[in-house]
């Protein structure tokens, strides 16, 4: 591979022009692919055959007008006052245009649904004062029967008239027997009515109202031109005095792939670029073409959404990862080609032998990440596979782009990539500049850690790490709602809206469907079946109300709404979900089934809880094996990988930290805490596990072989570790500031990725890889290089740094004649 890499980076370097335009074009068809094919993203997720998507399947086949999506309008007075009546006839003429768009399944008046209630209260009393007026005529009816009874009988003519007394009572028994069915249906509807008192659509004070949507297709099919229909019914032509917004199953929130902090993020790379390179045209170098792949994977995972349903999130995920690898992978090529510049070597023979070394190491590297990214395949969840598609997308572009396209801009560029000292002293062909900066890093006279400080510092890095990792313990996982919307958007108005003026549960609604015995049990109907079923869940704790939603046409089928007391992100709503799901079979009808936007992202969240001990164990195996081909170790894999965890869980600890307890949350921005995103450890673990093995690389690799080439164990941990100190830590800052650039996104699912993997690189970088690790190995001196003889025969020797090539070529070596002299100016 590196022999092969060598001639790739020479090629490029003599067909520089070719390769620009090459890339360019590449660029310009992303553009284009995207302009022509690009379609809606999508703020919702979803997973087939859920409990959620199974009960929405039933409730869609057994109710015609039900099982699609829904959504609310939520309207207020601008004063706080009670709408009038021109402002309710308004907001139900917008309710009626918006009932007539493609797309809409039902519109509800929140008005008529508020007079309809009641109406029904009002024929409830006059029911019931029906029935006593009814039952004071019978008793009266009653009465005169028994002394017409009387009477006969004192006038001895009862069997003369006993069969038109026994025709009187029985029409009177009948009548009563009236009276107590329409009583116990009073009943029955006042016992429902009360359980769903709290369930409204127009607040106590009159200053708000819920226009509720429901949708022909489930919430993830719903498309934007439907939603962007239905906001402009309410919105195009306000009503006077009046504010709308919409939830988040409305109006939908696409944060955008550009903002401030991201590129005060890359201004902050290029920072570092400079300090560590010393000339604007080195800092430039990475950048730019980070820039160029960034946009050709970008551009191209965007032209797919109108042919995949896409989150959000995903390419925003590539153009993080993108970024920042790309940077740092160019950063590596760079650095190693400025190094063999100042050793005397030609600028052509220099950019292959940084594409065959280097560019090598960058393969190598890329391809774990790209691994571990694809992984998510396997955990059978279609959006987060996606995700790994599209990450693993920009990373592939990275590599190629580094093996390519910096070879062909580094030839170009020539000797003006060194500063304009580092020049002189090439044209003067000082011998001591040609040492090289590894030489000078690593020269002879290097002093070893001592042990006890080694024992210090594994410790001080396992404690460190551990205590940050203690509140990954009290993990949730969950999907975002309104409450995490920013405070200014319209989903966050609506939801502080209804949890103010309804309380929070309305935010979070369930539906529950039970099955009704067929046929009924003795003496029970359909109906005395369905209060039964309402009165079960009514009496659960976490329960505000509940409220009968209908029957189907076949009566096997009761729907109902219910309303939990708090939040759908909320931990007590989730333990209702299982409750319910729980519950005894009533009257022997089957288990209730429980569907609606909080329980399907409490589905969501523990099928990816499920998913992820598997996922890590892959990635863990993966990470064993190939720092075992890379290292030829026992020692090394296991201490790495370990690291590797130890950084993972405290990344997490951070996250549970700010993100679901609100420390810092003022910081950083995060007003309403919650559960953590549901799908944020899986993509940290593929992630940061890619990460983590480029550090192990650059930092591994140099005290490997330095104890190869007979340095003394301990010795080779000092040697290596100078190696690659300075361009590990610069690939660390800069992969921290482009990842922290996205922490302060409005979006909180962007906002938690990205401090999550600039935590995860910030705790892997610098506290495992250049702390723990280096201790480690010098505790364990000779043993750290141990490995099985016959191990070590049938593992295949991968040299992933290139040594063979700089051996193979060292001899051959001639200046090269595309050199160009020292010149003055950087």
């Amino acid at each position: 591979m590196a022999e092969l890499l060598y001639r790739l980076g020479r090629a490029c370097a003599r067909r520089a022009r070719t390769v620009i335009t090459v890339w360019l074009a590449l660029l310009v068809t992303a553009g284009v692919a995207f302009t022509l094919f690009s379609g809606n993203l999508q703020d919702s997720f979803s997973i087939p055959d859920t409990p959620t998507k199974q009960v929405n399947d039933e409730v869609s086949e057994k109710f015609s007008d039900m099982g699609g999506g829904t959504g609310t309008v939520v309207y207020r007075t601008e004063d706080g006052s009670s709408f009038s009546e021109k402002q309710r006839e308004g907001i139900s003429d917008r309710v009626e245009e918006a009932a007539d768009l493609s797309g809409v399944a039902d519109v509800v008046d929140p008005f008529a649904t508020e007079s309809e209630r009641a109406d029904q209260a009002e024929k409830l009393d006059e029911g019931r004062t029906e029935v006593e007026n009814g039952r004071e005529k019978l008793e009266e009816s009653q009465d005169e029967l028994d002394q017409a009874r009387e009477q006969a009988e004192a006038a001895g003519r009862l069997d003369q008239m006993e069969d038109e007394l026994d025709t009187k009572q029985a029409r009177i028994d009948e009548q009563r027997e009236e009276l107590e069915e329409q009583s116990q249906q009073l009943d029955r509807g006042a016992s429902l009515q009360e359980m769903a008192s709290d369930i409204r659509s127009v607040s106590e004070d009159g200053s708000t109202a819920l226009v509720n949507v429901s949708f022909t297709e489930e919430r993830e099919e719903v498309s934007q031109g439907t939603r962007d229909a239905v906001m402009a019914a309410f919105e195009d032509d306000p009503v006077t005095g009046t504010t709308v917004d919409f939830d988040s199953n409305i109006a939908m929130s696409i944060p955008s792939l550009v903002s401030t902090t991201e590129v005060i993020g890359v201004i902050v790379a290029a920072v570092v670029l400079m300090v560590m390179l010393g000339t604007l045209v080195g800092a430039g170098l990475p950048i730019l073409t980070a820039l160029v792949g960034v946009g050709i994977a970008t551009m191209t995972a965007m032209s797919l959404s109108g042919l995949v349903q896409m989150a959000s999130v995903t390419p925003i995920l590539g153009l993080m990862l993108g970024l920042a690898v790309g940077i740092d992978y160019a950063l590596f090529l760079v650095n190693r080609h400025r190094r063999q510049l100042k050793q005397g070597i030609g600028v052509g023979e220099s950019v292959g032998l940084a594409t065959g070394t280097a560019g090598n190491a960058v393969v190598f590297a890329g391809m774990t990440v790209l691994i571990a990214l694809l992984g998510l395949n396997l955990t059978g969840i279609g959006f987060l596979g996606l995700m790994g598609t599209i990450g693993s997308l920009a990373i592939a572009t990275a590599v190629l782009v580094a093996v390519t396209l910096i070879p062909a801009l580094l030839s170009l560029v020539g000797t003006r990539i060194l500063t304009r000292r580092e020049r002189d002293r090439l044209a003067a062909a000082d011998d001591a500049a040609r040492t090289g900066e590894e030489d000078a890093d690593t020269g002879r006279g290097t002093r070893r850690m001592s042990t006890g400080w080694a024992l210090v510092r594994v410790a001080a890095a396992v404690l460190a790490l551990g205590v940050v990792a203690l509140p990954a313990l009290d993990l949730r996982l969950g999907m975002p709602d309104g409450s995490s919307e920013p405070a200014d958007s319209t989903q966050n108005r609506a939801y502080e809206a209804v949890a103010d003026e309804f309380g929070e549960g309305q935010n979070g609604t369930l539906l529950v469907a039970a099955d009704v015995p067929n046929p009924p049990n003795d003496g029970q109907t359909v109906e005395d079946h369905q209060l039964e079923v309402a009165e079960e869940i009514h009496d659960l704790d976490d329960v505000t109300a509940v409220a009968p939603v209908g029957i189907s046409n076949d009566e096997t089928l009761a729907v109902f709404q219910v309303m939990p007391e708090e939040g759908p992100s909320s931990e007590s709503t989730e333990d209702l979900v299982h409750t319910l799901r729980g519950m005894e079979p009533i009257d022997d009808a089957g288990e209730l089934g429980v569907a609606g936007a909080a329980s399907g992202n409490i589905d969501i969240s523990e099928k990816l809880s499920d998913a992820l001990p598997t996922y890590l164990a892959v990635v863990v195996g993966l990470s064993l094996v190939i720092l075992l081909l890379v290292f030829r170790s026992i020692l090394v894999p296991a201490v790495a990988t370990v690291g590797f965890i130890l950084s993972f869980f405290a990344a997490l600890g951070s996250v549970v930290a700010i993100y679901q307890w609100g420390w810092l949350g003022g910081l950083l921005g995060v007003q309403n805490p919650g559960p953590v995103l549901s799908f944020l450890p899986t993509l940290l673990v593929g992630i940061l596990f890619g990460l983590a093995m480029d550090y192990m690389l650059f930092i591994g690799s140099g005290m490997r072989e330095a104890y190869v080439h007979g340095r003394p164990a301990r010795t080779a941990v000092v040697e290596g570790f100078r190696a690659g100190r300075a361009v590990v830590t610069a690939a660390a800052i800069i992969m921290i500031s482009v990842f922290g650039g996205f922490v302060f996104s409005d979006t909180m699912m962007i906002s938690s990725i990205g401090f999550a993997l600039a935590t995860g690189v910030l705790l892997d970088a610098f506290v495992v890889r250049m702390t723990l690790i280096p201790a480690l190995m010098h505790l364990a001196g000779d043993k750290a290089w141990w490995l099985p003889r016959w191990l070590d025969r049938i593992l295949p020797d991968i040299d992933v740094e290139g040594t063979r090539l700089e051996r193979h070529h060292a001899g051959e070596r001639e200046q090269d004649p595309t050199r160009q002299p020292a010149e003055s100016g950087s």
